[in-house]
């Protein structure tokens, strides 16, 4: 029976340059490729990224659009959040559209509900991003006391929701529809312009999601 050989040190030496090789190639693939799929084609895009309706935050000269599909009890989208926050405050030309997406079951319905809720008082903001640093369950106490402590009235938010139940239920149902038409299967999902980008990115991330939809923009 005839054994094993071993590698000579210069075989060894060979092989771990060889696979240093290989490392160094997947992380410049990772860092160079295009983080999102391009989208631009697809009729639900181009409408979104035309005119999203719903809340939009960002300044007057923005140059791109980004489009966020969220739901408040869904973790990777508690990560992303405040990254995605940050980028935009270091870009300074990113205009944010946010499509609640309750997929999470009763409790992500009604604080999706409550947040939209609170757009008669202009709080939509403060409340999302509120809701977004939470990180257990949203219950009806903690969602009472969130709207609260961002300056909102209560009451006055129970009843929009009431009055605004019809209205609330059909942006939810049409943030699903787009969502679907979009290809997406959960939370979070971003339109950056052209291209979907799916699930948590870092800081880092969205900045190269921007500028790799800008050189599809304009390349």
């Amino acid at each position: 029976m005839t054994g094993k050989r071993r590698l000579s040190r210069r075989e060894l030496l060979q092989l771990s340059g060889m696979i240093g090789i290989g490392y160094g190639a997947s992380v410049y693939l990772r860092a160079t490729a295009p983080l999102g799929i391009d989208v631009s084609t697809n009729t639900t895009a181009q409408a979104l990224l035309h005119d999203p309706g719903g809340p939009m935050e960002g300044p007057e000269d923005a140059d791109l659009r980004v489009v966020v599909f969220t739901d408040y009890q869904c973790p990777a989208c508690r990560r992303a959040a405040p990254e995605l926050d940050s980028a935009m405050r270091e870009d300074g030309r990113i205009e944010v559209a946010y499509k609640d997406w309750p997929i999470f079951g009763d409790t992500s319905k009604q604080a999706a509900r409550v947040a939209l809720a609170s757009e008669p008082q202009g709080l939509y903001f403060e409340i999302h991003h509120a809701l977004m640093r939470e990180h257990g369950t949203l219950t009806e106490a903690l969602l009472r006391a969130i709207v609260e402590r961002m300056g909102a009235n209560w009451a006055r938010l129970t009843g929009d929701l009431q009055a605004g139940r019809d209205r609330i239920q059909t942006a939810l149902a049409l943030n699903a529809t787009h969502a679907f038409a979009l290809g997406i299967a959960g939370t979070p999902a971003f339109l950056v312009g052209p291209l979907l980008v799916k699930g948590a990115l870092s800081r880092s991330e969205f900045a190269k999601a921007f500028s790799d939809a800008r050189a599809e923009l304009h390349g």
